[in-house]
């Protein structure tokens, strides 16, 4: 370290005594090789990576993906499909279950058929079979322990029910379960349908609050160009010009919380469809007031007693637990079962000779312990109770449909007061407009109308979304929600 130290100073000392030509001259000539040796490494280097920088391509654009237009009706029918709304295929599944429970109560009721083949070798001792020979003979036991030997047994055996009372019950209210497993299935399509019909009249409702924000922007644009040319002509004054900025700021905010809002609904929607969320989707219905011809109160309950799935399902129900109770009923009867077998008996196969059996068994039930008769207190019990649910569901429905046809009627003036005020509101508006230009009122004159217009705006939307939120929930009520979609009473 001394040593390079002492070189360097050296140098140095000895480039500080150079002349000042002799010192510019070795510098330059060091910075040219110094830049000579740059641009050769630099070119072996290029050379090096030309290969991955070539053979990179240049990133494909995906191309965009069309929207999906959906009407009400489709949306109901993808949500519909097998592989829709997750609701659909777990109601599918318990049809599956239900009826692959009803064929094992059928099993008991027909033959069963079995073969087995068996080859043995065996020993076994006399005395334990109860097996004693007294033979008098001196000096003469019997055997007591005998083999091995073989046995060789090829046989088919069947047995048949042929009178269970109980098992027909059983088997009766297996199949009863099916039913109630397809109305339950019928009941999951109207939910789902009325879930998708609310999401989409939800989306319906965000595509028209967004479409009044922007209208509401533009007219706070439209008014600021005018307070700009009025205070240009010397007509207006900045506070205007101010004011017409700050209501145009405040419209802008309002336009991307609708924005959210639209995008919150139709991700909602895809998710009760059971489509990607990722999918585009533009609706093509909007908010509109289409009237539905109702009839009276006592039609309406007579409809949605006779319409209503899931009321039929609870009735089912109850005729189940009915068939269970005469089931655990006539447990005490006896039951009487056929049996015969049929093979080829020897010690081995080749010395086997054909033999059978076939006989009748009648089993009485004497005494189990109290079994039955807690069986049937139990199943009596769930019978009851399926019976207070029939009848607490029946209230219901009537409860249901009485406020759904309150709901839609209470709707229905809502839109037509709401209309009424969004045509004074626009009238409204255009008068304070004229009076601006007119010179003869100020811009809050201006801002207080459109305020107003744009509450008369927001009004008409929820009182028309009320309105076929009300025809939904009638729709639901009364059993009809489907028909109601497929008919186009909640729109094409």
């Amino acid at each position: 370290m001394t040593t390079e130290k002492a070189r360097s100073a050296s140098a140095n000392e000895s480039e500080m005594f150079m002349p000042a030509s002799s010192r510019w001259r070795g510098r330059c000539l060091g910075l040219l090789l110094s830049a000579l040796a740059g641009c050769w490494l630099g070119k072996f280097d290029c050379g090096l990576a030309a290969s991955p920088v070539r053979a990179r391509q240049p990133a494909q654009v995906a191309p965009t993906q069309a929207a999906l237009e959906l009407s009400l009706k489709q949306a109901v029918a993808i949500a519909l499909e097998k592989d829709g709304n997750a609701k659909v295929r777990l109601a599918e599944q318990a049809i599956r279950q239900a009826r692959a429970q009803s064929a094992q109560e059928r099993a008991a009721l027909l033959p069963n058929l079995d073969a087995s083949v068996s080859q043995q070798s065996r020993t076994t001792n006399l005395e334990a079979l109860g097996i004693q020979f007294d033979v008098p003979i001196p000096g003469f036991d019997a055997p007591r322990f005998i083999g091995p030997f073989g046995t060789f047994d090829a046989r088919v055996k069947a047995t048949q029910t042929l009178f269970d009372l109980s098992a027909v019950r059983r088997f009766q209210a297996s199949k009863a379960g099916v039913s109630v497993a397809e109305l339950q299935n019928e009941t999951t399509g109207n939910e789902v349908t009325a879930l998708v019909a609310a999401r989409y009249l939800a989306s319906v409702r965000a595509d028209a609050r967004l479409h009044a924000a922007r209208a509401n922007a533009d007219l706070a644009q439209t008014l600021l160009d005018l307070t700009l040319s009025q205070k240009r002509a010397g007509t207006g004054i900045g506070i205007e010009v101010t004011r017409a900025e700050v209501q145009l700021a405040n419209e802008r905010q309002q336009l991307l919380l609708a924005e959210n809002e639209r995008r919150r609904a139709h991700l909602e929607l895809l998710r009760a469809i059971g489509l990607g969320l990722e999918t585009e989707i533009t609706l093509r219905q909007e908010l509109e007031h289409r009237p539905t011809a109702v009839g009276s109160l006592a039609e309406a309950v007579e409809v949605a007693l006779s319409s209503r799935p899931d009321f039929q399902a609870q009735k089912k129900r109850e005729e189940r637990v009915k068939l269970q109770s005469s089931a655990a009923k006539w447990e005490r009867l006896p039951s009487l079962h056929g049996f015969a077998d049929y093979g080829s008996l020897g010690t081995r196969i080749n010395n086997s000779l054909p033999t059978r059996s076939i006989g009748i068994s009648v089993t009485v039930p004497v005494f189990d312990g109290g079994r039955l008769d807690a069986r049937r207190a139990e199943v009596l019990s769930l019978f009851d109770q399926e019976r207070i649910k029939s009848e607490d569901l029946r209230e219901q429905i009537q409860l249901e449909v009485r406020v759904s046809l309150d709901s839609l009627q209470s709707a229905e003036a809502q839109v037509k007061v709401a209309e009424e005020g969004l045509q004074l509101a626009t009238a409204e508006l255009e008068q304070a407009q004229r009076r601006y230009r007119s010179g003869i009122t100020t811009t809050v004159e201006v801002t207080d109308a459109q305020t107003r217009l744009q509450r008369a705006r927001e009004n008409r939307i929820g009182a028309l979304f009320q309105f076929n939120t009300a025809k939904i929930e009638l729709g639901q009520a009364m059993g009809t929600i489907r028909s109601m979609v497929e008919s186009g009473q909640l729109g094409d």
